[in-house]
């Protein structure tokens, strides 16, 4: 190896003596700087560590002096309200003391009071013993003057004050009947009449039973059933009444709803013919029986619409229209009649130049609201004209079907022609169910009520029984006591007679003077 090998090393080991020395110095220059720098930082730290305790210090020396003060505060403010307090109460007792000592005076005055008014009592008490004694004499004087003692003195008194009493009452009594007849005579009249149309009451067989007729008696047999199975499904599902009794070969289907009854009395005519009855076959009757029947109303809804030349209602109207087929007043079938009426007003109102599709319809539809189950309360023109307005009627239509009892005013002519007809309808000869026979003995019992009362001299049964005429003798009976021979009459009638809707009694006194000149 030469000596020029070596030179890379000679190099290399001179620069680390060279360098070697220089780092060790540098390193501690700035080991010196590092040292004075954190020397710096401490007094600086030390510096604020004392500012911010003399703040803290001077801070809390405030707080305690603010403390301190509202203390002081408060406990004056504590001190003044006790000095207030101990002179409230001292006020307090000075009134209490003046108080005392003026109710002690006002007791000495009741006192004195008290003595006087006894005083004054006692004296009063003399003097009206004194008194009585003189009205005792001053008695007996006008008993000995008037020549009667003082009980029949009081007693001619009463006897003057009870005729005056009752002809009072009599007056009294008028203005209260005539006021009671005048506000309560129509809705009388409808609640009676509504009530039997619409309740349909055993008082006439026709239109509360049905009967069915039957082959044969042992039919009877297989109608009821094992056990009354049949019966009791059969009244189960009708809500009908199935009464089976000694009747050659018929039963009877009682109920107050018609249209349940015509019902059960098309099922039970299938089932008789047919002949197999049992529960299932019953129910399938009945079913195919009330879509029959609901099929007839819809019919017969049509057919009189037709009749009268009316366009279509209301489904729900063309329902209630058809159930009064089945519905009857007083033996008159309902539809029937409607069809009447709405032909009567028609005819009433072209002799006016009015609208006579309008009052047809009007005419046709007053009695809708007999169609309505009994249930629903109201009677039957304004539960009609309820469903009227429901479902689109015209107001004149409305105003005709509620008034055509007059249970709201009238508001138009065409209700006016719709009442007459009504009444036209229901009163004609043979319109509803009264024989010949019957109509004349009731006007003969209630003429004969009427003549048996002391004082009359003829009585008048006029307007098919439903007022009665008493003529009287002027001589015998005063205007009083006309008043109260109505009354009596009336009461008679009700009491012995039977009739449907009300009777009204006029009592007639007439005074009549003749002279002649010669």
């Amino acid at each position: 190896m030469d000596f020029n090998s070596f030179i890379p090393l000679i190099t290399v080991a001179l620069g680390f003596a060279v360098a070697i020395p220089l780092v060790s110095y540098s390193f501690k220059m700035k080991t010196k700087a590092a040292g004075n720098l954190a020397e710096q930082i401490v007094s600086t730290a030390e510096k604020d560590a004392q500012t911010i305790v003399k703040e803290k210090e001077l801070e809390a020396k405030d707080e305690a002096r603010k403390i301190i003060q509202k203390a002081d505060e408060e406990v004056k403010s504590k001190f003044q309200e006790v000095h207030e307090s101990q002179k409230n109460i001292s006020n307090r007792e000075l009134k209490l003391d003046g108080k005392s000592e003026s109710l002690d005076r006002k007791e000495l005055d009741i006192r004195k009071v008290e003595a006087q008014v006894s005083q004054k009592l006692q004296e009063l008490t003399e003097e009206k013993t004194h008194y009585d004694e003189l009205v005792l004499q001053e008695n007996q004087k006008l008993e000995g003057i008037a020549h009667m003692t003082q009980d029949e003195a009081k007693n001619m008194l009463i006897d003057n004050l009870k005729e005056v009493a009752e002809a009072e009452a009599v007056h009294i009594t008028k203005q209260i009947r005539e006021t009671a007849v005048t506000n309560a005579n129509k809705e009388a009249n409808k609640i009676v009449i509504s009530a039997i149309q619409r309740s349909a009451a055993d008082h006439t067989a026709e239109s509360t039973v049905s009967v069915v007729e039957l082959p044969s008696d042992q039919m009877k047999g297989r109608v009821i059933g094992r056990e009354g199975r049949n019966i009791r499904t059969f009244e189960q599902l009708t809500g009908v009444e199935l009464i089976v009794d000694d009747t050659p070969e018929a039963v009877v289907l009682s109920g107050f709803d018609p249209v349940r009854r015509e019902i059960a009395r098309v099922a039970l005519t299938n089932l008789v013919q047919d002949g197999r009855i049992h529960p299932a076959r019953i129910e399938e009757m009945i079913k195919k029986a009330t879509a029959d029947v609901d099929e007839e109303m819809r019919i017969a809804a049509e057919d009189a619409l037709t009749e009268l030349h009316l366009p279509a209602f209301h489904a729900q109207i063309m329902k209630l229209i058809g159930r009064l087929k089945y519905r009857t007043s007083y033996g008159q079938n309902i539809l029937k009649h409607s069809i009447e009426v709405g032909w009567l007003t028609g005819l009433m109102a072209a002799e006016l130049d009015m609208d006579g599709v309008m009052a047809r319809r009007a005419g046709f539809l007053h009695d809708l609201g007999k169609a309505i189950d009994r249930n629903t309360d109201g009677t039957h023109a304004l539960i009609g004209g309820e469903y009227a307005r429901k479902f689109g009627e015209p107001e004149a239509v409305i105003n005709a079907i509620e008034s055509h009892h007059e249970e709201v005013p009238m508001t138009g002519p065409i209700s006016a022609l719709v009442q007459s007809a009504d009444a036209i309808s229901g009163s004609r000869r043979g319109a509803r169910g009264d024989t010949l026979e019957s109509y004349i003995k009731r006007l003969r019992n209630l003429e004969g009520i009427a003549t048996g009362f002391e004082g009359v001299s003829k009585s008048y049964a006029i307007q098919a029984g439903r007022e009665v005429r008493v003529m009287v003798e002027s001589d015998k009976i005063d205007d009083s006591k006309a008043q109260t021979l109505s009354l009596e009459i009336a009461g008679r009638i009700e009491a012995e007679m039977t009739y449907p809707g009300q009777i009204k009694v006029v009592v007639i006194r007439e005074s009549r003077s003749t002279a002649l000149a010669k």
